[in-house]
């Protein structure tokens, strides 16, 4: 006897190694469940929503290096979808979608959850999209997807109709108009290195660079090593973009911190100040914290031609693997170095540090969110893990959290979507589940769509042998970011209707979910909460209340940016003197060092 069209996709999947996928069930995949509650694995991990199992993919995608998987229904379950696919399609995160179809013979005459997915996916799955209308299409298409999604790190989408799922699976046959796929196999990155001459040309310009700076992105991650020999040989200080937060640890005396409205101003001065950039893995979009165009000779290391040349005018680039291509031009610099350039850098980079600690130590009403980050620097465990969602609490991420060697940290990083920060951190806990993880997330992130997921936390958490798993909620009911965003660039005050969020208890509502909460609305309690909550063995949800009017103020604030927010205040912002308080408090603890 023959086994089914989704008993198949459930085989090869196992084939390939998949160990779960994160869905939500529906009639449209009816024959794909079926499969997997016949097969026991992959493990089918239910979300509480289609756009959860998509950021759950990514998450895993991101922490893992391996395909993540997810799975939805038909029309409202494909739609759902989207959101997490574009995270992973503009990060560059491998994550394979399975999505139903409304059965052929009912398709064109409106049946219900009839939609036109080739167009509803078409973009975000430009790399590979099929619909498959044979058995037979199977497996090529599906080995295909899983090919493209992993050497693209790009999502593909496998449509798959209800009444396919559900037809007796046959091999394709041999001959003109059938393709056979070869089995499942590990997919090694090619090590592409530049032309000897090209790497020669960036040895000599670097060379004769006196004020070298170093700027890393995600694509630098396989080569963190190389990139810490190359900032040697040169002297130069390392910037890291967003999405490379993880590359280098912060304890590196050279290593700047983050770049741009979120970064620090160690990592402004040395852009600012250098004459020669080298670019690893980046597509940092925030031209105006880079050199002025002029001052500063260029060369770029990119796998990708297309990205090259993008963001800042280069004299080199070089297109290649980047460990390979780093490690090819490391033993063309030269170490006749003058040390004063570096030693510029650590001072900016000590004295900086020694800033964040006094300005998270500022009081606030009640709770200065920089401190929540800050205690959680001195106290993060070996091999944390640590999810970010959007809005203020990104900035504090980006700015006063120290990952030490071994540590990772995520986010939506070019989406910038928010919501994403709990599902990627239940993804990185799948990826690893004997590793902490941590997530950073914001009251309006929380209750967007976070609070349903913490009862996902609470289904699976047996299967992690390592249960830590702590979800931060910055409580200060405010969509915090917007609000500074109004003020700083649009000289608008608050607007409440706009930004007010309803209060509630997120400990409250996590103890309600089978969850251990832990609720801190007092300085001096942070500090022994992140302790409880790391030490607890199990998921802890920590809600702390804190002041939404201390300032994430940019490195370099402009004077527009600060006219426009004195032009908020004057113009009746709800709580103007104690954001000028506020504001004036964590500048001076930044310039009166």
């Amino acid at each position: 006897m023959g086994i089914e069209v989704g008993d198949h996709i459930v085989a090869r999947l196992q084939e390939w190694g998949v160990e779960q996928v994160f869905a939500y069930p529906g009639d449209g995949i009816g024959g794909l469940v079926a499969a997997f509650g016949r097969a026991g694995r992959p493990a089918f991990v239910q979300t509480r929503h289609e756009e959860m199992a998509a950021f759950a993919a990514t998450g895993f995608a991101k922490f893992s290096g391996r395909i993540g998987v997810c799975a939805a229904t038909s029309g409202p379950g494909a739609i759902h979808l989207l959101n997490g696919l574009y995270d992973a399609k503009l990060d560059h995160a491998p994550v394979l979608a399975l999505v139903g179809q409304t059965a052929r013979g009912a398709r064109g005459v409106g049946f219900q959850q009839e939609i036109d997915l080739q167009s509803l996916f078409k973009d975000v799955a430009s790399e590979y999209l099929v619909e498959i209308d044979a058995p037979d299409q199977l497996p090529a298409a599906l080995d295909r997807a899983i090919r493209v999604a992993m050497t693209r790190s790009a999502p593909a989408v496998v449509i798959v109709p209800a009444d396919v799922q559900q037809e007796q699976f046959r091999p394709p046959e041999v001959g003109f108009g059938h393709v056979g796929s070869s089995p499942p196999g590990d997919l090694h990155e090619a090590r592409a290195l530049p032309p000897r001459e090209d790497i020669a040309a960036a040895a000599e310009l670097l060379n004769h660079c006196t004020r070298p700076a170093i700027l890393i992105g995600q694509g630098a991650r396989g080569a963190a090593d190389e990139v810490f020999a190359v900032a040697e040989r040169l002297g130069a200080g390392v910037a890291k973009a967003l999405l490379g937060k993880d590359v280098l640890p912060d304890d590196i005396p050279f290593v700047t911190g983050s770049i741009g409205l979120l970064g620090t101003r160690p990592s402004y001065e040395m852009m600012r100040d250098c004459d020669a950039l080298l670019i690893v893995g980046s597509n940092f979009p925030y031209t105006q914290f880079l050199p002025e165009p002029g001052t500063a000779k260029a060369v770029q290391i990119d796998a990708d031609g297309t990205r090259i040349g993008m963001r800042y005018p280069t004299e080199v680039n070089l297109i290649g693997d980047a460990a390979s291509t780093l490690s090819a031009l490391t033993e063309q610099l030269s170490t006749d170095r003058d040390p004063s350039w570096r030693d510029q850098i650590e001072k900016n980079v000590a004295s900086w540090w020694e800033t964040v600690e006094r300005q998270a130590m500022i009081d606030a009403d009640p709770v200065n969110p920089m401190r929540v980050v800050w205690e959680l620097s001195n106290r993060l465990p070996e091999g944390a893990i640590v999810t970010a969602d959007s809005g203020s609490s990104t900035t504090w991420y980006a700015r006063c959290l120290r990952l030490r060697h071994g540590m990772r940290g995520s986010l939506s990083g070019t989406l910038a979507s928010m919501g994403a920060a709990v599902p990627y951190a239940i993804g990185a806990k799948f990826a690893h589940p004997d590793r902490p993880v941590i997530a950073l997330v914001g009251d309006g992130a929380m209750q967007m769509n976070g609070l349903t997921e913490l009862l996902t936390i609470r289904r699976y958490r047996d299967r992690w042998p390592d249960q830590r798993l702590v979800v931060c909620v910055f409580h200060n009911n405010d969509l915090n970011q917007v609000t500074w965003e109004l003020r700083a660039m649009s000289g608008a005050p608050k607007f409440t209707d706009s930004q007010a969020l309803p209060d509630v208890s997120y400990a409250e509502i996590a103890s309600a979910e089978g969850l251990t909460a832990i609720a801190v609305d007092r300085p001096e309690e942070v500090g022994p909460a992140w302790g409880q909550a790391l030490s607890a063995g199990e998921p802890v949800l920590l809600d702390v209340r804190c002041d939404p009017e201390v300032p994430p103020i940019p490195p370099h604030a402009t004077l527009e940016q600060i006219e426009h927010t004195a032009a908020a205040v004057l113009r009746g912002d709800p709580n103007a003197w104690h954001l000028l308080v506020q504001g004036a408090k964590t500048k001076a603890r930044e310039l009166f060092r």
